[in-house]
């Protein structure tokens, strides 16, 4: 009898054992509610973990085929729930309400908001720690480091600093200033803003303003036509418009959000401002 006994204790410690095993080698179930977020947890090879994004989530294009949980602004709580997340990552300011909602349900939401590379490198470094991928979120911040700083060190040599209108909408016309990515990505590059000593980070401004400062580069971030930036009244003196340096063609994605393609979208910038 004691030999029995023994046996089903032995079987009971090895299926114990197994289940454990298998309970620590789970995969985590994450929703991500921001495009930024999303292009950060693809990055540290977190694909099979992600069972829900947001609709605004198209990069990289394994995000399209993802569930969708609503928009960016209005995220579906139910449909968040009913994917048992035991993570969700979301954005500030819009979200804030939205994240309150799902945290007094239960859910464990963390909320991620950089307004500089160096809160994005903290955000990233959390995110790994968060997700046990301690060692791609530091491979990835070293990427984009390393990239930065390659910028930097060009264009250290330069003795050309343009003055540069960063457009994010022209209904109402709106541009960067100091604390914003763009702000701060124009000054990596070597150039001026010309709406850096604006309140806030992100600011209407008035046409008459980007008259009287003559930016030599315009850079268009909110798909805006760069013809219809050229026709408009009373710019045609402006040095940017004069000798065809205003910009659409770079993909406002890359700089404006704030995620891993930042780096790319600073060495589309230098390669507009300087055309090499």
């Amino acid at each position: 009898m004691k030999k029995f006994i023994k046996i089903l204790i032995l079987l009971w410690l090895i299926f114990y054992s197994h289940q454990a095993s298998a309970d620590s080698q789970k995969s985590l179930r994450i929703v991500s509610l921001a495009p930024a977020n999303t292009e950060i947890l693809f990055a540290l090879g977190l694909d099979k973990e992600i069972v829900g994004v947001s609709s605004y989530c198209n990069f990289p294009p394994a995000a399209l085929g993802k569930e969708k949980v609503g928009d960016f602004s209005n995220p579906n709580i139910e449909k968040i729930i009913s994917l048992k997340p035991d993570i969700i990552f979301s954005a500030g300011l819009e979200q804030e309400q939205a994240a309150k909602k799902l945290k007094d349900l239960g859910q464990k939401v963390v909320i991620i908001d950089p307004s500089n590379f160096a809160q994005l490198f903290q955000s990233i470094q959390q995110i790994g720690q968060l997700t046990s991928r301690q060692s791609p979120a530091l491979q990835l911040i070293n990427m984009m480091q390393g990239r930065i700083s390659a910028v930097r060190q060009r264009v250290s040599s330069f003795n050309y600093h343009p003055r540069v209108f960063m457009e994010i909408s022209f209904n109402p016309l709106m541009t960067a200033s100091r604390g914003s990515f763009l702000d701060e990505m124009i000054t990596m590059a070597g150039g001026v803003n010309i709406a850096g000593d604006l309140p806030r980070p992100y600011c209407r401004v008035s046409e008459e303003l980007v008259i009287q400062e003559k930016p030599d580069i315009i850079v268009v971030t909110d798909y805006t036509d760069k013809i219809k930036v050229i026709k408009r009244a009373g710019w045609e003196n402006i040095p940017a418009v004069k000798n065809n340096r205003v910009y659409d063609d770079i993909n406002p994605d890359v700089l404006i959000r704030p995620g891993p393609r930042l780096a790319e979208g600073l060495e589309e910038l230098v390669k507009r401002m300087y055309g090499k």
